[in-house]
């Protein structure tokens, strides 16, 4: 049974038909990249999968259940979490306090600053531990939301384009965050345009163009698939 499931996920805004009988399905421990030029619908699929958006029509399901009419809220509980692409930590708290939000509503006292300790050290910001979010680097804003993200534990971790604005370097740690995260059993859908962390990370990619499921496959099928390119260039049309 896949972990996460759409079939034939429609939206419409108006006359506008953004996600066009959308069918994506990830298993569970699986790395899963989103791809597409802009406009392809990425967004809006990752939306519905949330629940910011209600489909027009279609299903989603997350571990066996329909989930397609629950709120965002309902979706978390169950085991959904994400890091949208503007990191949203307070920036007059430290990254420790950060944490300490995040964290708080499963733990307290002793294990609650354990933890705390050992995600600082996994994300890289144990030496920026009281620094005040607003003050940190963009990579690191971005590394601290993701531990933010997954202090929830969620069995799935939405990504959106978690690589926007950082260095080749930066990219490239954030890549081995994601993968030491799914070699602890995480499942992660990402959003993504920078593909080299895409190379890096996927164990799947699903290219959309149009609203539509254009290609799927692994990094090196996308790759070679001159469809693909084309669309990139702007000379194809689905």
């Amino acid at each position: 049974m896949a972990l996460l499931e759409t079939r034939s996920l429609n939206k419409h805004f108006g006359g506008l038909h953004v996600t066009n009988s959308v069918d994506l399905s990830l298993e569970a421990g699986e790395i899963h990249c989103l791809i597409g030029p802009n406009g392809a619908g990425k967004s809006t699929l990752f939306r519905l999968i949330l629940g910011e958006h209600r489909p027009s029509s279609g299903t989603i399901a997350f571990a066996g259940e329909d989930i397609t009419g629950l709120h965002s809220f309902e979706r978390i509980r169950r085991g959904i979490s994400v890091k949208f692409q503007v990191p949203g930590v307070f920036k007059g708290l430290s990254a420790r306090q950060n944490l300490e939000i995040a964290l708080q509503r499963r733990l307290a006292g002793a294990a609650l600053a354990r933890e705390i300790s050992r995600l600082l050290d996994f994300l890289g910001l144990g030496a920026a531990a009281d620094t005040p979010a607003g003050s940190l680097s963009h990579g690191q804003k971005q590394w601290l939301e993701i531990g933010m993200a997954i202090a929830l534990e969620p069995r799935l971790l939405l990504l959106d384009e978690p690589t926007a604005g950082m260095s080749p370097e930066e990219t490239h740690l954030t890549g081995e965050l994601v993968r030491r995260l799914n070699g602890e059993g995480m499942t992660v859908l990402a959003v993504e345009h920078d593909m080299a962390f895409v190379r890096q990370v996927a164990h799947k990619v699903t290219v959309l163009h149009l609203g539509r499921v254009f290609a799927q496959g692994s990094i090196d099928d996308i790759v070679a698939d001159e469809r693909v390119a084309a669309i990139y260039l702007g000379q194809a049309h689905a």
